[in-house]
Parts: C-alpha cells; sequence; structure tokens
C-alpha cells in the first residue's frame, strides 16, 4: 500500500507543469500595512507591476523569483558573496523563510535573501503594499534603499526581448519607480527635477536638443474622489494637461533646450498615480521615473515595455486606459 501510494504521489508530481512545480515553493509575502504611511511621509524606489486581474498571486510569485535573480544586494558584503549558482532564499515581510528557484541558477552577484539592514535593524529588503485596484502589485524598497531600479528592468526586458530567460507568464509590465511623493505642485516639481538632473548627468551624449515625452496614468483614481475641498492642491493636478505642463516646465527649468516629442524621446517621465490602501480619503501620492528610450514604448502610447506578448495585454490595457 505504500509503495502504490508513493507511485500515486510520484504520477501526480509528473503531471504538474514546469510553472505548478515553480510556484508551488514559494510563499506569497505577507503585506506591509505599515508601508501606505510610510509612502505619505517618505520616498521611496520600488516596482509597480500590472497583471491579469485575479492573477495576483501567480504575478506575486512570478515577480518574487524574477527579482531574486535581477536585485544586487548593496547594503551587506555578506550577502554580496553569493556563488553563481547558489540556490535562492526569499523571505516574506513576516520573516518566514522559503526557497524556491527556477533551475536554481542567480546572476552573479545577485541577493540569495531578500533581508537586508535598513536603519540599524533587519528587516525586508522590498515590501508588498496592499493597494485598492486590481491587477496591480507594489513593491517598496525601504526609504534608506535605493538601487539601480531603472537598470534592474532594463535587464528583464532585455532577457524577455533576447529569450534568456524564458516567456513570462503573470507580470505584463513592471514599472521601475525612482521616487514618490505627495500629488502637489511643489513636491512633484521637486522630484521631477532631481531625477532629470540626474539622467542628464549620467548621459553626457545626449543630442540637443533633448527630446523628451511624458506620460500620466491615473487609474480611474480620480473617478472615486468626491472631497475637492479636502485636498485642492492635489485634486487640480489630476488634471492631465495641468500635470502635463508642471512637469514640462520642471524638466524645461533643468534642460532648457528641451523638446517635447513623442514619437523618439529620448527621456520619458512616467508618472503612476498609486491606488494605496489604507491612507485617508484624499492622500495621493504618485510614483516618478526618468526613463531611457530602451525600456518604454511610445505606441499605442507612453508606457513601460510589455514583457508579455500583445495577446496577452490587450484586457489590461482595456482595464487600466
Amino acid at each position: 500500500m505504500a509503495v502504490a501510494g508513493g507511485e500515486s504521489e510520484l504520477s501526480e508530481k509528473k503531471e504538474m507543469t514546469p510553472w505548478e512545480q515553480h510556484s508551488a515553493v514559494i510563499s506569497i509575502p505577507r503585506f506591509d500595512y505599515n508601508a501606505p504611511s510610510s509612502l505619505l511621509h517618505h520616498s521611496h524606489s520600488g516596482f509597480l507591476i500590472t497583471c491579469p486581474i485575479k492573477r495576483e498571486k501567480s504575478a506575486t510569485k512570478e515577480a518574487i523569483s524574477l527579482f531574486a535573480k535581477y536585485i544586487q544586494c548593496g547594503n551587506s558584503t555578506e550577502e554580496n558573496l553569493v556563488s553563481k549558482r547558489r540556490k535562492i532564499s526569499e523571505e516574506n515581510v513576516d520573516g518566514d523563510c522559503v526557497n524556491g528557484s527556477e533551475g536554481g541558477d542567480v546572476e552573479e552577484g545577485a541577493c540569495s535573501t531578500v533581508k537586508v539592514d535598513t536603519d540599524g535593524e533587519r528587516g525586508p529588503l522590498l515590501k508588498l503594499v496592499k493597494l485598492t485596484k486590481s491587477g496591480l502589485l507594489l513593491f517598496i524598497f525601504g526609504k534608506s534603499v535605493s538601487p539601480d531600479v531603472v537598470g534592474i528592468v532594463s535587464r528583464i526586458v532585455q532577457s524577455v526581448e533576447s529569450g534568456s530567460s524564458g516567456s513570462l507568464l503573470w507580470c505584463n509590465r513592471i514599472f521601475p519607480i525612482q521616487a514618490t511623493c505627495s500629488l502637489n505642485e511643489k513636491e512633484l516639481r521637486e522630484v521631477v527635477s532631481k531625477l532629470v538632473l540626474q539622467f542628464v548627468k549620467d548621459n553626457q551624449k545626449l543630442v540637443r536638443p533633448i527630446k523628451f515625452a511624458i506620460g500620466y496614468n491615473r487609474r480611474g483614481i480620480e473617478t472615486e474622489l468626491n472631497t475637492p475641498k479636502e485636498t485642492p492642491n492635489a485634486l487640480e493636478l489630476l488634471d492631465r494637461n495641468k500635470c502635463f505642463a508642471l512637469v514640462a516646465s520642471a524638466v524645461k527649468d533643468v534642460v532648457s533646450d528641451s523638446v517635447v516629442d513623442l514619437k523618439t524621446p529620448e527621456l520619458s517621465v512616467l508618472i503612476e498615480l498609486l491606488p494605496l490602501s489604507g491612507v485617508p480619503k484624499g492622500s495621493l501620492v504618485v510614483a516618478v521615473s526618468v526613463l531611457p528610450r530602451n525600456v518604454v514604448s511610445a505606441k499605442p502610447k507612453l508606457s513601460i515595455k510589455a514583457l508579455v506578448s500583445d495577446t496577452k495585454t490587450k484586457g489590461e490595457k482595456a482595464r487600466n486606459d
């Protein structure tokens, strides 16, 4: 009887697809319920991921696998000493450790763990933030952790385009968040100016005049707000044209000879309104990034490049437009 039971279990395991086997060993991290409050008061970097509705858990597992492969830990010498083929160890935000890898291979210098020293205490490298919208995932780093999120997404895009990492199933797009701020004129202008200045410093060979474009995704949040007296300044910037004008002005303050070019921009300023759960009504936080053209697509509208085929993202596009 014991042999028969063992054969049955072995048969079931063989019938599982590779992704089912992979997802079976990766835990879903719990939401960090302190993260939304922190986003209201501090700037954070991280990733906003779009995925099919009701596939958030599958996308979370897939994202964890990607991050374990591509995120490099710069805050701990011990964590940088990772062999190229060491198995990945993931920890959720409550510290429960689970193992999971796809073939067990990790890039040189990639994290073997998602724990890192933050403010002198042990804490998770990435925190999963609860949102009010379906089809979205938000991961943020601690406020003192600022990795090269654009470089991470750039490597993921390049890997998917070259076919070296295989096709993704659930993570449709990964938006690298360089900074967050409250949606008001002063903070948004400061963040955009800082990021544009850094972009220009890092890319000295940009052809002049510098061509730029602006993308703004509100994800329908403006239709849910009915208290204009509480946050008049923020609600004013919910207007797409007013937000575009403010951002364009901030870009030109830094690069006086810059011009708008929606077809072939050298730099793109993307702004994402974050549908945070557990924050006071009318408290609006945006994610901001200044991105090179290798990670953005200008058609049919300015956005992060898709990581899955167009046929799989048609439903997502219809939901988020």
